[in-house]
C-alpha cells in the first residue's frame, strides 16, 4: 500500500478497559510507530448499547446532560447526543445495569422512568430523528416507566398511578397514552438494538434477559405474566410479537406503542449517523473490533456490521480484540481476514484488561507490519 494507504479505525469500546476512542488512540500510536507515513482516520462505534452516546460525541455531536430519575429511583445523571435535527438517546445512560450497586439487582421494581424523560429532554432541544440505542439495561418493564415520564397514566383498579417496574404490570387495569406529546406524532422514533426477540414467551424479555437482571425463574414467570398482561390491557399484543419488541427488558414494545418507533439493527443506524460511509471512502484498510470477539460478535454487533458494510465496497477488514473466541474461517466468512487477540500477548485476562492500552499498541505494531 505504501504512500497511498490510508486506514479507518471504526472500532467499539473494549469493556471493562477502554472506551471505543481510546481504542482508536492507542491502535493509531502502535500503527505509527511502526508506519508513521501512514494516513490513520478514527471514528469510534457502537451498536445501540453502553457507549453509543460516547461514540456519537466523538463523532462530532455535541453532549446533552440531564439529572433524570435512575432504575432503582434515585436521580442519575444521564447524556444524550444531538447534531442538526438528530439526537441518540442511550437508554443503559438513564436506566442501565451500570447504575446498581455491585450484586444489587432489583428485576420486578427496576423503572426506565429516566429513559422517558431522556427521551423529552431530547424532544425539547427540536430533534425530529431520535435515535434510541438499547441494551445494557437494567429493567423489565416493558417500557411502562417510560411511557409514564412521556405523560402515558397507567393505573390500577383503584385509579392510582402504578408502582415503578414490571411486577406491578399485573395491576393495571387501564392505560390511556393520549397525554403523549402530540410533537411525537412528527418525530421519527428509531429503536436501535442488536435484538430482535418479542416481548413475550419463551424468547422473550423476561425469558432470556431477566436472569441477567437478577431474575429467579418465579420472578421470569411473574414479569413474562405481567408484561403480557400490560401488552393486553394496550390492546397491542400484535406488536408484542413484532421483532425488537423484547429488547432492553421490553423498552422496544413501549417504543413501538407510544411513539411509533421503527426497529433497525442498531449498528446500521449507528454507522448511517456517525458518518461511516464518507469515511470508508477514503480509506484502503478498515480495522474494527471489540473487546471479545466471539459467536455474538456475529450477530449484530458492531464488528461485524462494520465488516459487511466495508467488504460490500471492497475494503479489506482487520480486527482487534481482548479474546478471540471465534476460528479463522468463521472470522473470514464474517469479512474479517484475520484478529489480533491481546490474549496472545498476554493470556492472563485480568492483567490484559489492566494493561490493555500498551497490549493493544503491541498488536496494531503486528498488524502494521503485517498489512502496511
Amino acid at each position: 500500500m505504501g504512500q497511498t494507504a490510508r486506514v479507518l479505525i471504526a472500532a467499539d469500546k473494549f469493556k471493562g478497559s477502554l472506551t471505543a476512542a481510546e481504542v482508536a488512540a492507542h491502535v493509531t500510536a502502535g500503527l505509527h510507530r511502526v508506519r508513521p507515513e501512514v494516513a490513520v482516520e478514527a471514528l469510534p462505534v457502537a451498536d445501540g448499547g453502553d457507549g453509543t452516546v460516547a461514540a456519537a460525541v466523538e463523532a462530532g455531536f455535541t453532549l446533552h446532560e440531564r439529572e433524570v430519575t435512575g432504575p432503582l429511583g434515585a436521580p442519575v445523571t444521564a447524556g444524550f447526543a444531538v447534531r442538526g435535527g438528530t439526537a441518540i438517546v442511550e437508554m443503559a445512560e438513564a436506566s442501565g445495569l451500570r447504575h446498581l450497586p455491585p450484586g444489587v439487582f432489583a428485576p420486578l421494581t427496576a423503572t426506565t422512568y429516566g429513559t422517558g424523560e431522556l427521551l423529552r429532554a431530547a424532544l425539547e432541544t427540536g430533534a425530529r430523528t431520535i435515535v434510541l440505542g438499547v441494551g445494557g439495561s437494567a429493567t423489565t418493564d416493558g417500557g411502562a416507566g417510560m411511557l409514564a415520564a412521556l405523560g402515558a397514566r397507567l393505573l390500577d383498579e383503584d385509579g392510582d398511578p402504578l408502582p415503578h417496574g414490571g411486577g406491578p404490570l399485573r395491576e393495571l387495569v387501564s392505560a390511556d397514552l393520549t397525554g403523549l406529546d402530540p410533537r411525537w406524532k412528527d418525530t421519527e422514533v428509531i429503536l436501535a438494538g442488536d435484538v430482535n426477540n418479542p416481548l413475550t414467551g419463551p424468547r422473550g424479555a423476561a425469558a432470556v434477559y431477566g436472569p441477567q437482571k437478577g431474575a429467579d425463574p418465579q420472578d421470569v414467570a411473574a414479569l413474562d405474566a405481567a408484561l403480557g398482561h400490560f401488552a393486553g390491557v394496550l390492546g397491542r399484543t400484535d406488536l408484542a410479537a413484532a421483532p425488537g419488541a423484547g429488547a432492553a427488558g421490553g423498552v422496544g414494545f413501549g417504543a413501538l406503542v407510544g411513539l411509533n418507533a421503527v426497529f433497525r439493527p442498531g449498528i446500521e443506524v449507528l454507522l448511517d449517523v456517525l458518518g461511516f460511509a464518507p469515511a470508508l471512502e477514503r480509506a484502503t484498510l478498515v480495522i474494527t473490533g471489540e473487546g471479545s470477539l466471539d459467536a455474538q460478535t456475529l450477530h449484530g454487533k458492531a464488528p461485524a456490521g462494520v465488516a459487511a458494510a466495508s467488504r460490500a465496497a471492497g475494503r479489506k477488514v482487520v480486527a482487534v480484540c481482548g479474546r478471540l473466541a471465534i476460528d479463522s474461517g468463521t472470522l473470514r466468512t464474517a469479512g474479517i481476514e484475520r484478529a489480533y487477540p491481546l490474549s496472545a500477548l498476554e493470556p492472563d485476562p485480568a492483567t490484559s484488561m489492566r494493561n490493555a492500552g500498551p497490549l493493544l499498541e503491541r498488536a496494531a505494531e503486528e498488524l502494521a507490519r503485517d498489512h502496511l
